[in-house]
């Protein structure tokens, strides 16, 4: 066993968080730590790494092993570059490279009776070098930058420009390349889209350390995990298996608590009902009887009530018109920020009853479409047409949709002003918002809290055409939950934008990837997505007779992954282009300067000079001319 922890228990002032907390970690293994928001998954994890300390228990971390841990929230202000940042991680492997560098300069001096001892010693090195992998170390760091989501152009980029997801996916990229022996992860996954997602699943999938990791990602745990502790009343619960089974499991334990709970309390209403009517009958001995009962009654051990019970949403989604057939049709839309397209072209159309989702990589423009669509801003070009009765309700996962100087009670009083108080006060209930919670001001609100406001408003709208905007983003895992079944039994038309693969998994019925500027479908779910995917992939390389055809072949009749390539191939060759053209400037200038020399009165005298000048200056008019040749083969083909 790596890490174990015994016993922990935890409280701020009066609120217990951590009780008796109780799990190990073994070597190569794989666990989530899961629960309700402020469950206290992030406090254990600040308690295993010694910044916070626990009321009593212990944690124990087997003797030589290193820990690494990754904050959901980044306080780092780094000034370096970000490539030369990431790579300084392991200075062991710069310091033994630099150990290297000298022997191999110290070579050529080294006394004839020295160089025994000092080549097995160099090889000595090479060696370990070896063994820690420092010969791949440089394209190491790059793999995981381009995976985290950095292009090369980005990686000479300063990270004092860098925004807070973009830090956080530096500091991610810094503890990966430093391989600890345990790796702790809060929320890994948060600012990173699908594909940077699916490339950190691969690598923790693959870790040769132990993880634990909280994450609210259920797509992300399946693929990953192999054991989950669950935080639950203070206390922690260990379940075998990834997310799914772990699900499974629980809720038939919420099923047979549940069963328990009711059973009993339906005993104790007859016992109290028996003692009742004993104590009516006003006689001594039925009086006697029933306190006997009484006393029986209070010496039942009581059945905790399941929590489930209290701190589930409940709610359901119905329109209350039916739309036409033809629910949504976009035709050439474009849409660009100064020299940036983001898309160009688009099409597609919505029928009745589709639960579409839109994916891509971030700042594709995903959530620029909605945004279009709810006439929040203007597209460039391109057409929008509704359907027949079509009524639309949006989510906006930067809340737009809510006025932050109202309370919550305000706010939906004032959006639907024919409720009355208690049925306000029953929809806000149903949304977990009881008692002064109503009169919370919406600004003042965290993110889970501004979701379930702003869902409310989406039942009471009745909307049959839900557009939703990263709708789980900010939600527990059983708010996600009641919200896959509201849209699952929905019966209007859904359109939305999320990363989160394990709600696409259960309530898309199609689904648009948005990349290259263009929109690709598939029909199904997120599964059916990715095998289709690779099927598209893996028909590519089996098609020998594909790699005949010409690259004049219209966009009609390439599919979607040889127009990514020829995109890919078009960007590079615009570059190299680019490239020349810098290079053609910088020796035109250097040819004008040598000219200046080759004419200036103080070298005319100096023949030595005048001839190196002139070599000089002979060399670069032949560069030059090559350059001029390049630029010209590159622009022509």
């Amino acid at each position: 066993m790596v890490l174990s922890c015994n016993q922990i228990s935890k409280a701020f002032a009066e609120d217990v968080v951590l009780e008796a907390a109780t799990f190990g970690v073994e070597e190569r293994e794989k666990i989530a730590i899961v629960g309700l928001n402020g469950a206290g998954k992030t406090t254990l994890l600040k308690i295993i790494i010694g910044e916070s300390a626990a009321d009593s228990g212990e944690v124990v971390i087997a003797r030589n092993k290193s820990l690494g841990y990754l904050a959901q929230h980044s306080r780092e202000h780094l000034e370096a570059e970000i490539y030369q940042e990431v790579y300084h991680s392991r200075m062991d492997i710069i310091e033994m490279q630099n150990k290297l560098l000298h022997m191999e300069k110290e070579m050529a001096v080294c006394p004839i009776e020295e160089m025994g001892e000092f080549m097995e010693q160099y090889h000595r090195i090479c060696d370990q070098f070896q063994l820690l992998e420092g010969y791949s170390y440089p394209s190491f760091v790059t793999g995981v930058l381009k995976g985290l989501g950095f292009s090369e152009e980005e990686f000479s980029k300063n990270i004092g420009q860098l925004s807070g997801g973009e830090k956080t996916r530096v500091f991610l990229a810094k503890l990966l390349v430093t391989k600890p022996d345990i790796l702790l992860l809060d929320e890994p996954t948060n600012h990173l889209d699908i594909g940077s997602i699916s490339w950190l699943e691969g690598f923790l999938s693959n870790y040769s350390g132990a993880i634990i990791l909280v994450s609210h990602d259920r797509y992300f745990l399946d693929h990953i995990v192999t054991k989950v502790v669950e935080i639950e009343n203070h206390k922690t619960i260990f379940f075998e298996g990834n997310y799914t089974e772990f699900a499974i499991k629980k809720q038939a334990l919420r099923d047979a608590q549940l069963k328990h709970y009711l059973e009993q309390q339906k005993e104790i209403e007859h016992h109290e009902a028996v003692i009742e009517k004993l104590k009516s009958f006003n006689r001594e001995a039925s009086v006697r009887r029933g306190e006997s009962r009484e006393k029986l009654l209070a010496k039942i051990e009581r059945v905790e009530k399941p929590s489930i019970m209290d701190e589930k949403m409940k709610f359901s989604l119905e329109p209350n018109v039916l739309s036409g057939n033809d629910v949504l049709q976009v035709k050439g839309l474009k849409k660009s920020y100064g020299n940036r397209c983001l898309f160009d072209h688009i099409d597609f159309e919505i029928k009745r009853g589709e639960k579409v989702a839109i994916i891509g990589d971030n700042g594709t423009g995903k959530t620029t479409i909605l945004k279009i669509l709810n006439q929040m801003i203007e597209a460039d070009e391109g057409m929008i047409s509704c359907g027949t009765n079509v009524h639309i309700g949006y989510y906006d996962q930067e809340y737009q949709v809510l006025n932050f100087d109202h309370n919550i009670f305000q706010e939906i009083s004032d959006a639907y002003p024919n409720l009355s108080n208690t049925k306000i006060r029953n929809v806000l209930g149903a949304f977990l918002f009881s008692n002064e919670d109503v009169f919370k001001k919406i600004g003042d609100l965290s993110g889970g809290e501004k979701g379930r406001v702003a869902l409310a408003k989406l039942m009471l709208s009745e909307a049959n055409f839900l557009v939703l905007d990263e709708p789980t983003n900010h939600l527990d895992m059983n708010s996600k939950e009641i919200l896959e079944a509201a849209l699952q039994n929905y019966t209007g038309t859904i359109l939305y934008v999320s990363h989160d693969r394990y709600f696409i998994n259960k309530t898309a019925t199609r689904i648009l990837e948005l990349e290259d500027q263009h929109l690709r479908s598939t029909i199904g779910n997120y599964d059916y997505y990715l095998e289709k995917k690779k099927q598209i992939k893996e028909d590519e390389q089996n098609d020998s007779g594909g790699k005949g055809r010409k690259e004049s072949l219209t966009e009609a009749e390439m599919d979607w992954k040889q127009q990514k390539e020829l995109a890919s191939l078009q960007r590079k060759k615009e570059n190299e282009i680019k490239e020349l053209e810098t290079k053609i400037q910088e020796w035109e200038k250097t040819i004008e300067e040598l000219e200046i020399q080759l004419i200036a009165p103080e070298n005319s005298s100096n023949s030595g000079k005048l001839n190196e000048l002139h070599t000089k200056y002979e060399h670069a008019k032949q560069t030059l001319d090559d350059l001029y040749e390049e630029w010209e083969i590159n622009s022509l083909e």
